[in-house]
């Protein structure tokens, strides 16, 4: 069985270039306005493989909470939901890929999913199991579109149904959602002391704040601030200096680098890049 890498990062419009899902694979649909306080992005995917073909898919991981509707197999559709991880994952991928992705912001889960970001953490939950009859009526509905603006609109005006009302952000989603920003935007290295301060919390309630909202603590979204600061800083880099590239991102020295590339990616340094440098040779179709 072949594998293949997939990342994205905030500032990728579909996938990035190290990715090595086939171009034209996934697209993104625009998400509408009143959906956009809690939805970064909408994705829909679709690939075919051959009979008895399989390909694993490595996921990077980028702290995000996803909803996942997979129909692909007419006969019986799937929702899931995908709670924010610092681990890859594997997903085994064969058959007909036909679905949306939905990526969350930090703060949306509780209004959307109706339970703390941090009860989902590292796992995959039926959507049913959330939204209690609701899920299956709109995966029936989404199944059914004729085309996929249709679907994508159904599966929009389900979203938005949930955030109607008096739906301004409360200070708790304010507070977390600025911290998260606070932390990606310094690449991680922002001392969490300074940014509890910053949002005029104490640590331990930055805590508090990132389980509810984020899914994640603090220190974990910091290390993937800083993984993901050093992956732009690699795009374009045939043969980097590790030492430098370290130092450059905040880790101590290359050794704190390449158990840090393994923990959060499963691959080492050179690996990735030999995956990153093969995938970004790919051509349009």
């Amino acid at each position: 069985m072949s594998e293949r890498l997939f990342l994205r990062l905030d500032d990728d419009p579909v996938q990035g270039p190290e990715a090595d899902a086939p171009a034209g694979t996934l697209r993104a649909s625009p998400v509408s306005a009143a959906l956009r306080a809690h939805v970064s992005h909408v994705l829909l995917c679709r690939e075919d493989f051959a009979a008895g073909h399989e390909v694993m898919e490595r996921v990077l991981p980028d702290g995000a909470v996803r909803l996942i509707f997979d129909l692909g197999e007419i006969a019986s559709p799937c929702a899931f939901v995908v709670g924010a991880a610092t681990a890859p994952a594997l997903v085994r991928l064969r058959g007909r890929m036909d679905g949306v992705s939905v990526t969350l912001r930090p703060g949306a889960v509780a209004d959307l999913l109706g339970v703390p970001a941090g009860e989902l953490a590292g796992t995959a939950v039926p959507l049913e199991m959330l939204w209690q009859g609701q899920g299956m009526q709109l995966l029936e509905r989404m199944a059914e579109a004729p085309d996929d603006a249709a679907r994508v609109a159904r599966l929009q005006a389900a979203l938005q149904r949930r955030v109607t009302g008096d739906r301004r952000a409360s200070a708790a989603q304010q507070a977390a959602t600025h911290a998260a920003r606070l932390i990606a935007t310094s690449g991680g290295r922002r001392p969490l002391r300074e940014v509890a301060a910053a949002v005029g919390v104490g640590e331990r309630r930055l805590q508090q704040l990132f389980h509810a909202q984020v899914g994640l603590s603090p220190r974990a979204w910091a290390r993937l601030a800083r993984l993901h600061d050093c992956l732009r800083g690699l795009r374009g880099q045939a043969a980097p200096d590790w030492a430098a590239v370290a130092i450059e991102h905040g880790y101590y020295d290359q050794s704190h680098l390449a158990n840090e590339f393994r923990t959060l990616c499963g691959l080492t340094p050179t690996e990735f890049l030999g995956r990153a440098l093969s995938g970004s040779s790919k051509t349009a179709d």
